[in-house]
């Protein structure tokens, strides 16, 4: 039944009052969307508040410069992890990288974010961005003058971890100083778009890249490309309570942060749901390169579309959660990708006709990419501002920090039982572990 005039909210109602072609097609489709079903009304897209965070000048130039800057670095990750399979023909050699460059979390990311709660973000986010363009530089050096050997992407990997383990608790955390806190879901899953529209943009031309004038061009064009983000974030109009001071220990402010954190049974689970994925289902990127020669008896440019197909997925579902607008069933979404995200790697691990595994790769994408931005957003919803940074770095351990253990672990398994049994098993560990959930952890269905 379409509710009447009365029943609707004032916004609609002048919708109704304003007989113009545009306003009756809008008012239709509310009123269709806001069919009642148990009482309760149907959650419809709202594609006018897909980006509402671009209203505000911080966000936007923070958009356009960490866009292009993000699509460098999964340039130099697409062609890095086909560079030291090529070297090796080692799949346990991609556990190894992936282990290097997430270890270093384990010994910085906490007090990273401390740094991120004591100190300007955005002086941080200029300091660890410097690093990592500088990293890139060596490892884009090394690669054209012939030298490069594993071991030294393996380090680099490892130094590029350390910068990562400063730059991730204080970029996840810098959100909430460019938009008001009404916008900030809309900005984070924007966020989010922005990473994935770069890993759809950026694995492609490092695959053609690497494929027509070799890796080095792949790792130098992301040494550039630092300077665009950096460049933002000299030109951002911050006010000066942006900047925060405190007296007590460092040792003490992270105290704090994992007394809180332990506290909260709902950040506390969803900080677990970050680590459990982590460790037992996010491996298959890892192995994607092995995947395109080994499985697929594909090449570099196979490895640039399989890393894509991922990055189309993951977009698709950030811009779906930016487009529900304040939606109130952020919890029951989360259960639904937990489970929606091993289903699909089920069918990726079981397809062989690329086509069929670019279909499945971009279905597990966005059931990755709803349930890890659900659960940002819920932790940075729940959390108070004066701990954001310690409480992120928190979380961003349990997916930075963990994931390394993930990569080493299917590098591993992969080398003794091979590839596509590899991420079957990942699979029925990541959904046994969402029955658990809706078992024992029902109340993560009525967050909103």
């Amino acid at each position: 039944m379409i509710p009447k005039s009365e029943d609707l909210p004032t916004a609609e109602k002048s919708d109704l009052q304003t007989p113009t072609p545009k306003r009756v097609r809008q008012t239709t489709l509310l009123r269709i969307l806001g069919e009642r079903v148990g009482g309760r009304p149907l959650p419809a897209l709202k594609f006018g508040q897909t980006f509402t965070a671009f209203r505000h000048y911080n966000y936007r130039l923070w958009f356009a410069g960490q866009l292009v800057s993000l699509i460098g670095t999964w340039m130099q990750n697409t062609a890095q992890s086909y560079l030291i399979f090529e070297l090796t023909r080692s799949p346990a050699y991609l556990g190894y990288v992936g282990f290097a460059a997430g270890a270093p979390s384990w010994l910085f990311m906490l007090y990273g974010g401390v740094i991120a709660d004591r100190m300007s973000r955005r002086k941080l986010l200029l300091i660890t961005q410097a690093a990592m363009m500088i990293l890139a530089f060596i490892l884009a050096g090394l690669t054209f003058s012939g030298l490069i050997q594993p071991w030294h992407i393996i380090l680099l990997a490892f130094a590029l971890g350390i910068a990562n383990a400063f730059d991730a608790p204080a970029r996840q955390s810098f959100v909430v100083e460019m938009v008001p806190r009404d916008d900030l879901t809309n900005a984070i899953a924007l966020n989010s778009s922005m990473f994935n529209l770069a890993t759809v943009v950026g694995p492609a031309v490092a695959g053609v890249t690497y494929a027509f004038v070799g890796p080095a061009w792949c790792f130098i064009l992301n040494a550039i490309s630092f300077i665009a983000v950096i460049m933002a974030l000299a030109l951002l109009r911050l006010t000066a309570s942006a900047n925060r001071k405190r007296t007590t220990a460092a040792l003490a402010d992270l105290a704090e942060g994992i007394r809180y954190t332990a506290s909260n049974m709902m950040i506390r689970t969803l900080i677990i749901i970050a680590s459990v994925v982590s460790v037992f289902s996010l491996g298959y990127m890892t192995l994607l390169p092995a995947w395109a020669v080994n499985v697929l008896g594909g090449d570099a440019t196979t490895n640039g579309w399989l890393q894509s197909a991922r990055g189309v997925g993951a977009l698709v579902g950030a811009l779906m959660i930016a487009s529900l607008g304040r939606f109130k069933f952020k919890g029951k979404l989360l259960t639904l990708s937990t489970f929606v995200f091993p289903t699909l790697l089920f069918a990726f691990a079981e397809a062989r006709w690329l086509p069929l595994s670019l279909l499945a790769l971009a279905g597990v994408g966005w059931g990755f990419m709803v349930l890890f931005n659900l659960a940002n957003t819920l932790i940075q919803t729940l959390v108070s501002d004066e701990l954001r940074g310690r409480v992120v770095s928190i979380y961003t351990l349990s997916f930075f920090g963990l994931m390394p253990v993930g990569a080493l672990l299917t590098g591993a398994v992969a080398e003794a039982i091979g590839e596509p049994l590899t991420i079957v098993f990942s699979a029925l560990i990541s959904l046994a572990f969402a029955v658990l959930l809706w078992i024992y952890v029902p109340r993560l269905r009525s967050l909103e």
